[in-house]
């Protein structure tokens, strides 16, 4: 047997020893190394404090294998954090956890053998468990963004011990062991990359359920026993002091979450002034009921609110971008994209650590807002007088004020019943988007008259023409109107219109509607080919799974050869074929690219062009060529920016390896509003530039382009209550295609003003194939379609 201080100093050389083996066999990044050495140091002194103040005079072969695994668990600490900058070595970190995990029988079976067992290596023990499982979880999020729920799980649950009647000693339980042993193992299996997805996502949701049921019946047993464990443990001044200060934060908590708003416009200090009437009636019902059910509903009821939080907090972001709120049954699929822009801006280390985060404040709102609302509750009951006091008082302040035409806002009254009305708002808005859903079905199954044509019946005015529509990211209305950086702009556009007029090019401009705002482009490039109106992720879904003529597919049955360019997307997109059906798509690695990224952007926009050009357009046996392409040098964050460089110069990209050092960084651009939208401004002057160089430079006289933004940029840019418009410009070389839109109305130039058509983006395509079928001349008529979303 080993003195405790001497087995504190092997333990520590031991921790040593397997990172430097590990730096040599694998490689451990410096993140690793720090991350695993303050775990092993703060462990090491939690453990042998409590083992030094419990009187042993030895630490035990029990403690000692718990002490291997402690030292197993820095060593897949630090390859999992390894990972943050370099690539993960799965056999090493499975290899690590693997020993760890079935040494966790060992030490208490040892500890049962020899009657060594103390409370201090129980508990040694079942930390250790606890932080394997949460590195694993982190891990595992790489895949599964919601896996650190499990590992976060043991350290809410220390944390609601701020409450005394949470610290009471719990029962022992053979069942919380198997349950530990049970993550462990879903986390090793998941993150071993074995299982499909699905199969991945099964497993580690049974383990979070098993996980949920066991903390539940500790926390249920702690709130049935806290009277009892009270009075055995009379409190001290501190802890009398702490339960008040807690008792307060409870009570603030949960009022701030019954009357918090649900919109970044009234967020403000006097929307916190009001009297939660839900409260109230929280208070009330806790004065009549008995304990066990006082404390079941208040738990339920504090779930609840918290999720009304989180929808809350949801319905703020959905505003801040895409200016609408959240929608239970329409919005889920928004997220997976999102991940994907924050990752592509940021990096996945950062978007990971940030969605890690976003999960731990998710879970822990949940569990804080519940805990509060059981204290709460207990001491109205407790505190009957006193609570019937305060009950009736804020009634009455709020009934006299509403009486009196007193409130802490225009607009707004004392009592506030947002919660319930939120919980009202919810309950149309899931009827609605199952409602929207059926609607759009049959929408769908009407007939399309457009895909009974014959092909030799399709875009007839259009026949050896290269036809391009490119979307030009976040190139919406506030860019050409109304702005500090839109005289810019415009001097872009006016100035081009002047360079392709005397090229021979002449244009014509007017005003979309877009479906979405802020983001979600995908809904916009659908709407426009399509012709429906595809508002949300739902709709779109509703729509890849159709057969639906999209413009590029009546390009295709028309002879075309039909082609996307999309510089972002790195992973395959089958819904280019199975809702456009394009020929040929081009990705980030399909270009020949080898310079910088910027930030979101991949790939310059002037690149872009010069890369479809050269294998598109510059072969002289070919077919015409119908293609969508993205422009998404001006998709948020804005910077840095890329710099126009000479055509014969952009080469394989690497002209523009110094820019990105150059530019603006995004996270000093976004810390003021003014400067983000400066950034915006000199964004869309890039792209706007790029495209109109490009139409010059390569003078096809047979080239038709339809140049159009996908959607406003965020609320950040645009201001509060913006239009959903963004412009329209159709350029071609040839007078007979601009003739058949001559009753469109549009104006011309490439600088649509305030008063130019506004049409519904749902519109264009039908207008489209009307204008350049076979009876262009006639069927084109009809005045634009105005709307307000």
């Amino acid at each position: 047997m080993r003195t405790v201080r001497g087995a504190g100093l092997l333990s520590l050389c031991a921790q040593a020893a397997l990172l430097g083996l590990l730096a040599g066999a694998v490689g451990l990044t410096a993140v690793g190394w720090i991350t695993a050495a303050a775990y092993s140091l703060i462990a090491n002194a939690l453990f042998f404090r409590a083992l030094t103040r419990s009187g042993a005079s030895a630490v035990g072969a029990a403690n000692l294998v718990t002490l291997t695994r402690s030292t197993l668990a820095g060593g897949v600490t630090a390859l999992v954090f390894s990972t943050v900058t370099q690539r993960a070595d799965i056999a090493a970190i499975l290899a690590l956890a693997g020993i760890a995990l079935a040494l966790d029988g060992v030490d208490g079976w040892i500890a049962r053998r020899t009657a060594t067992t103390t409370a201090v290596g129980a508990r040694f023990d079942g930390e250790v468990d606890a932080f394997l499982i949460l590195v694993l979880s982190i891990y595992v999020a790489r895949s599964l963004a919601w896996a650190p729920v499990i590992g976060l799980m043991r350290y809410v649950f220390f944390a609601a011990g701020v409450m005394p009647w949470m610290r009471a000693e719990l029962p022992a339980r053979y069942w919380r062991k198997v349950v530990a042993a049970v993550q462990g193992i879903a986390l090793a299996v998941v993150a071993s990359g074995l299982l499909p997805r699905q199969a991945a996502e099964i497993t580690l949701a049974a383990a979070l359920l098993l996980l949920v049921e066991s903390f539940g019946r500790d926390v249920w047993w702690l709130a049935a026993h806290h009277e009892y464990a009270a009075a055995a443990t009379p409190p001290t001044r501190l802890r009398r002091v702490a339960s008040r200060v807690t008792t307060c934060a409870a009570v603030l908590l949960l009022w701030t979450t019954l009357v918090a708003p649900d919109r970044p416009a009234s967020l403000t200090f006097s929307s916190f002034l009001r009297v939660p009437i839900e409260g109230l009636a929280i208070a009330a019902i806790a004065l009549v009921l008995p304990t066990r059910p006082r404390v079941l509903l208040a738990g339920i009821t504090g779930f609840v609110l918290g999720g009304l939080t989180i929808l809350r907090i949801l319905d703020i972001g959905f505003f801040s971008v895409v200016d609408r709120p959240f929608n239970l049954i329409t919005d889920w699929g928004s997220f997976g994209p999102a991940i994907g822009v924050l990752r592509d801006s940021v990096g996945r280390a950062w978007t990971d650590v940030l969605t890690t985060a976003a999960i731990a404040v998710i879970v822990v709102a949940l569990i804080a807002i519940a805990l509060a609302t059981v204290r709460v509750s207990r001491t109205v009951a407790r505190h009957r007088v006193a609570s019937i006091s305060a009950i009736t008082s804020l009634a009455l302040v709020a009934t006299l004020c509403a009486a009196l035409g007193i409130s802490p806002k225009t607009g707004t009254a004392v009592a506030s019943a947002s919660s319930a009305d939120l919980v009202s708002t919810q309950v149309k808005r899931i009827k609605a988007g199952l409602d929207d859903q059926h609607s759009f079905d049959a929408q769908l199954a009407e007939a399309d008259r457009f895909a009974l044509t014959p092909s030799n019946q399709l875009l007839t005015a259009l026949r050896g023409k290269d036809v391009l529509l490119v979307f030009v990211e976040s190139y919406g209305q506030v860019a050409v109107q109304g702005s500090s950086f839109s005289p810019q702009v415009d001097d872009v556009l006016t100035q081009g219109t002047k360079t392709l007029d005397a090229a021979g090019f002449s244009s014509r401009s007017a005003f979309l509607t877009s479906p979405t705002f802020g983001g979600v482009s995908w809904l916009a490039h659908s709407t426009l080919q399509s012709g429906l109106w595809v508002d949300n992720p739902a709709r779109y879904d509703q729509i890849i799974a159709s057969k639906r003529l999209t413009l590029s597919v009546a390009f295709k049955r028309a002879g075309w050869r039909t082609i996307t360019d999309i510089p972002s997307s790195k992973s395959p997109w089958p819904q280019g074929q199975s809702l456009y059906q394009f020929d040929t798509m081009y990705g980030t690695d399909d270009v020949g690219y080898k310079g910088p990224a910027f930030s979101y952007a991949k790939i310059p926009d002037q690149y872009t062009l010069q890369a479809f050009y050269q294998r598109e357009l510059q072969p002289t046996q070919r077919k015409p060529v119908m293609a969508e392409i993205d422009l998404v040098s001006s998709h948020t964050p804005w910077a840095p920016l890329p710099q126009m460089v000479p055509w014969d110069d952009v080469g394989d990209g690497t002209v523009y390896n110094p820019m990105p050092a150059e530019g603006q960084n995004p996270s000093v651009v976004w810390r003021n509003a003014n400067d983000v939208k400066t950034a915006y401004g000199q964004s869309i002057q890039y792209s706007l530039t790029a495209l109109i160089s490009f139409i010059q430079r390569i003078h096809d006289n047979n080239l038709v382009v339809v140049m159009l933004g996908d959607h406003q940029p965020a609320t950040i840019v645009t201001g509060q209550n913006a239009s959903h418009d963004v412009p329209i410009t159709i350029i071609a070389h040839d007078p007979k295609v601009m003739d058949r839109i001559a009753s469109w109305g549009w104006e011309d130039g490439m600088l649509p003003d305030p008063q130019a058509p506004v049409w519904r983006m749902d519109t264009f395509r039908n207008r489209f194939l009307t204008a350049y079928g076979p009876q262009g001349s006639q069927g084109s008529q009809g005045s634009p379609v105005g709307y307000s979303p």
